[in-house]
């Protein structure tokens, strides 16, 4: 079956054509399923990324990886879609921003995996496992128990979506992008209404916008973000694609505007000098550009979740909430529980 799908994708850029729907989830399924063999995955894989994935075709992947994953609706308030691949340059700061929505009363909700191609950056994972927390506290029954007191629910992406587990080493192997980068970050463990998404380019906010539309997200952001993320810069104007009934509109953010703009001191970021960054943040203390890098990114995210009226009101927010120590005490309760509940799923 497999070497059907790759007879048509496999053509190269002039004789190539996109599958339909039904025909991309048959691929996907054989893929995620390791029906097919470890050769014929690969090749598919590169022969999209070469042709370049329709909306279609990432639909299907999506649907498959919801199909095989672990999805309950727990949170049903924002899932923050962060690159897999980690990070390298910049301050991770989705962690951080996660309990100060939580502290807001926006349910968060934040996934990752081990390092990936091509980045292999820091990962969440990696980050967790600095802050004193190791990949067996991120079990899914103590992130479920964590998520239901403090609002923020933490994925290990691998455990919640076992294929991806199987598919690692031929990722690994591959050492690039594919279809998969994308498709894993909609899996939407806990059901979000809304998204916010991290793209590398630009040429992407047309394919991603027209699919989180199709997904039935209430609203979504596409953000062309530090190293792919869906972080906003701190430092220069952020490229956003927003969605909203259907309809995309691009926009761009500038911290400037809201007083916010800070430059950034240049250096190769740890796990563990993420982890100290993003504690140091919730505590309202450490490097000016890190506070005002969650103050931007939790204000956006308030305002797309209609839980501010604006974005400057956004800040105002996030700032009160920083300075009552709210956010550090529901992270420091999160770690509490993934440490102490029992691990049985």
């Amino acid at each position: 079956m497999m070497n059907r799908w790759l007879k048509e994708v496999a053509r190269g850029k002039r004789g190539a054509r996109d599958l339909a729907y039904e025909e991309a989830l048959q691929a996907a399924e054989a893929i995620l399923e390791m029906k097919a063999t470890p050769a014929q995955i690969g090749a598919f894989l590169i022969a999209q990324r070469v042709k370049e994935e329709s909306v279609e075709e990432l639909a299907a992947f999506v649907e498959a990886c919801r199909k095989h994953a672990a999805r309950a609706p727990l949170q049903q308030g924002i899932d923050c879609a962060a690159p897999y691949d980690g990070r390298r340059t910049s301050f991770m700061s989705g962690l951080a921003v996660a309990f100060v929505l939580a502290a807001a009363g926006l349910p968060a909700t934040l996934h990752g995996a081990d390092p990936l191609p091509p980045k292999w950056g820091v990962t969440l994972p990696d980050v967790l496992a600095a802050a004193g927390i190791p990949r067996a506290s991120l079990a899914k029954s103590r992130c479920i128990a964590a998520a239901r007191e403090t609002g923020v629910l933490v994925v290990h992406a691998e455990d919640w979506c076992p294929p991806l587990k199987s598919l690692r080493p031929i990722r690994e192997e591959l050492g690039m992008r594919t279809v998969l980068n994308t498709a894993e970050k909609f899996a939407d463990y806990g059901c979000s209404a809304y998204l916010t998404f991290g793209v590398f380019h630009s040429t992407m906010f047309d394919r991603i916008g027209r699919l989180t539309s199709r997904l039935g997200y209430r609203k979504g952001m596409v953000v062309q973000g530090s190293e792919g993320s869906d972080d906003l810069y701190i430092h220069r104007p952020t490229r956003i694609c927003r969605i909203e009934n259907g309809e995309t509109c691009l926009q761009m953010i500038d911290p400037e505007t809201y007083g916010l703009d800070t430059p950034l001191p240049e250096r190769s970021w740890t796990a563990a000098e993420q982890a100290a960054a993003t504690e140091q943040a919730l505590q309202n203390a450490g490097h000016i550009a890190f506070i005002h890098q969650v103050l931007l990114n939790g204000a956006v995210r308030l305002h797309l979740a209609e839980r501010a009226d604006s974005i400057e009101e956004g800040i105002y927010a996030c700032k009160a909430l920083l300075e009552s120590g709210r956010p550090w005490a529901l992270y420091r309760r999160w770690m509490e529980l993934v440490k102490n509940q029992p691990s049985a799923v």
